[in-house]
């Protein structure tokens, strides 16, 4: 090995060191029970509220989690004293509850997709702009230490000039879930393909052409796609996601002068290498973990951005947010896939399971 190979150290600091915020859950589903169970362990950030259209799930969350305040709608949860919304709903109301949360003045984390389409993500963007608030998609794996390296790796050229992206994501789910539900923007896209998007287009930028192939389910939602993708310099890309069985969930970032490999998940806590074609290699160690050990730090860099008074993450930039789901656009146009409310402008939800002021607090 020479002298000169050395991987860099993580700059993400201790969770707990960030300052704490008061936090909404608007949603409280599986993914909004991991994020506030990992928040609340490893953490100081304030879960204060949760808001569903269903006033017994979101008494039945809060008394899971010890949350004072818990309402039966999203309206009553975006006027609640909190200081931040953290929109965890369906895919196809990420940007309805981002908006109304907006509307509201707080500041919010979406859970990712931040969108269904570039449109949703793009009035998302313009919205939070406009009324000078944070907003960022919650794409919880560029905020891992491991991803922070990584980051410094390829900022530092390491590999030399990238040539080529390879990222894959599939997994098995009990036939009753959401991602069979045409109704919810089912499908392996957005759920599991936004992961390796997401790594492809954060290191490749916006790809030239598209080439998409795809599967049906027999529920009525996309089962398999795979996406082949050129970019400026001749540099390529080649995605695969699917709902039928786990994959290594693998990627690969290949260089002139090294390969970098994460271990699978790729998208959660875990470690890569970085191998050189003379044999040398670069370990990069981090215990393996899954949501618990890792959605607290998607919660602590939001909670320094708003600290500082910062529009945006730096981990997960809005116009990387949008530029990644501008590509699902493109594959989803090649193979006719069509999500439910897409072509009308989103408003603020409506569905309200309780009178007005159907609150619970304790």
């Amino acid at each position: 090995m020479t002298d000169d190979r050395a991987l860099p150290a993580s700059r993400v600091s201790d969770s707990r060191d960030a300052p704490a915020l008061r936090w909404g859950i608007m949603g409280p589903g599986w993914i909004a029970d991991r994020f506030t169970e990992s928040v609340q362990a490893h953490s100081t950030q304030v879960i204060a509220a949760v808001g569903s259209r269903s006033m017994e799930r979101s008494v039945a969350f809060a008394d899971r989690h010890g949350i004072a305040e818990a309402f039966g709608s999203y309206e009553e949860l975006a006027a609640a004293d909190v200081d931040v919304i953290y929109v965890a709903t369906p895919h196809n109301f990420h940007c309805q509850g981002a908006l109304l949360a907006l509307d509201a003045g707080k500041h919010v984390l979406i859970e990712k997709p931040i969108g269904i389409n570039r449109g949703q993500a793009e009035l998302i963007a313009r919205r939070a702009a406009e009324a000078g608030l944070f907003a960022a998609e919650a794409m919880w794996t560029f905020f891992l230490p491991k991803f922070d390296v990584i980051r410094q790796v390829l900022e530092a050229g390491m590999l030399g000039e990238i040539t080529t992206v390879l990222a894959e994501y599939g997994e098995h789910f009990d036939p009753e879930h959401r991602i069979f539900d045409p109704g919810l923007a089912g499908g392996p896209l957005l759920d599991l393909g936004t992961y390796p998007l997401s790594l492809i287009t954060s290191i490749l930028g916006a790809p030239q052409r598209v080439l998409a192939l795809g599967q049906p389910h027999d529920s009525g939602v996309n089962g398999q796609l795979s996406a082949v993708m050129s970019f400026a310099g001749g540099r390529q890309a080649m995605m695969n996601t699917q709902l039928h069985n786990f994959t290594p969930t693998s990627a690969t970032i290949v260089g002139t002068e090294a390969t970098l490999t994460i271990d699978g998940p790729f998208n959660m806590p875990g470690g890569f290498t970085v191998r050189y074609p003379d044999g040398d290699r670069l370990l990069y160690e981090e215990p393996a973990g899954a949501h618990f050990e890792g959605l607290h730090f998607e919660a602590a860099a939001v909670a320094r951005a708003i600290a500082n008074g910062d529009s945006e993450a730096t981990q997960r930039p809005l116009s990387e947010s949008i530029r990644t789901i501008a590509v699902a656009d493109a594959i989803r146009n090649q193979l006719g896939i069509v999500f439910p409310g897409e072509g009308k402008t989103p408003a603020a939800p409506t569905g309200t399971s309780q009178p007005a002021d159907s609150r619970r607090t304790s």
